[in-house]
Order: C-alpha cells, then sequence, then structure tokens
C-alpha cells in the first residue's frame, strides 16, 4: 500500500504541472537538450578562462554552424543579375 500512497503523493504535489501539460501540450524537453548540450561542451573543454569564451564556445557549437561553407554578405555570390 506504501507505493501507492508514494505515487499519489507524487501526482498531489505535481498535478498543476500535469493538467498544464494536458492544457498546453508543452513540455520543457527542448531547453533540458539545450542544457545537456552545453554541460557537455564545459565538461569537453575543460575549462575557460573568462565566461565570454564559454559563451562563444556554447554559441558555436548550438549554433549549427556549417564550417565548410562559410557565408558572409562580402563573400556571397550576386544573384540580383
Amino acid at each position: 500500500m506504501e507505493p501507492r500512497k508514494t505515487v499519489a503523493r507524487s501526482i498531489k504535489e505535481r498535478l498543476a504541472n500535469i493538467v498544464s501539460y494536458g492544457t498546453h501540450r508543452i513540455t520543457n524537453a527542448v531547453a533540458e537538450g539545450i542544457n545537456s548540450k552545453i554541460m557537455s561542451i564545459k565538461r569537453w573543454v575543460g575549462g575557460f578562462r573568462n565566461i565570454g569564451n564559454f559563451q562563444i564556445a556554447t554559441f558555436f557549437h548550438c549554433g549549427g554552424l556549417d564550417l565548410l561553407y562559410p557565408r558572409s554578405s562580402r563573400m556571397a555570390p550576386n544573384t540580383s543579375r
């Protein structure tokens, strides 16, 4: 009987979140995925000397940049001909 009481307590504590999901169909899965990626970047690099470098690395890895085909406004082909 105790496991059922534990489940009932958990549902009671989280009832607002359960109803919110049923109403809006929105979760924080995307945010958790991004956070996981950022934490793996943090472990992979072994630390930064300043927060700016960490932000740049995070934006670089989470931004979906393609290093094989860099595009800038100066190098873009002229397609208005």
